[in-house]
């Protein structure tokens, strides 16, 4: 994985993050970057490619708990456009028999930049989105989430647009 996708990525768990707090939900991290550390003292008796290994690194980004106080699993992703990569299908299968989380999905390219999918995830060969505002559960305030739009638009749109050299 090349540098500037891990970085936009770690935005797009940002910013979903704080949108989620700002509107009064609790959210925990939760995913194998938050584990890792601790995994990191196994290190040469942890073999990420095991069986056991696999299903740690396919454990969502997020616990979310909604002001009702249910919790929802969720895994972001960030994507250029709100498609699927060609590996996504397989990941896509694994991360749903596995865990079954929401999935939100960040893209820059075409509003609205916060997405949302939930299983099953595929329909006929084409991902399920609905826009984030329509997950009623998480009560977004749609003040809150306009400037999170904006920030999308500000810092991660800007690289899609090549520099002059």
């Amino acid at each position: 994985m090349n540098p500037e996708s891990m970085l936009k990525g770690r935005m797009a768990e940002t910013l979903f993050e704080e949108l989620m707090r700002q509107s009064g939900n609790i959210v925990y991290r939760f995913g194998y970057e938050a584990i890792a550390q601790n995994l990191t003292q196994l290190e040469e008796k942890f073999d990420r490619y095991s069986e056991v290994g696999e299903r740690i690194r396919a454990i969502p980004d997020f616990i979310v708990i909604d002001q009702k106080g249910k919790p929802d699993f969720v895994e972001v992703k960030f994507r250029w456009k709100p498609e699927l990569h060609r590996d996504d299908f397989e990941k896509l299968k694994k991360i749903d028999k596995l865990w079954s989380p929401k999935l939100i999905f960040v893209n820059c390219w075409k509003q609205p930049y916060f997405r949302i999918s939930e299983p099953p995830y595929i329909d006929k060969g084409k991902l399920r989105l609905k826009p984030l505002l329509a997950e009623n559960n998480w009560r977004i305030n749609r003040e809150i989430y306009d400037e999170y739009e904006r920030l999308v638009y500000k810092y991660l749109t800007p690289t899609l647009i090549p520099s002059k050299r």
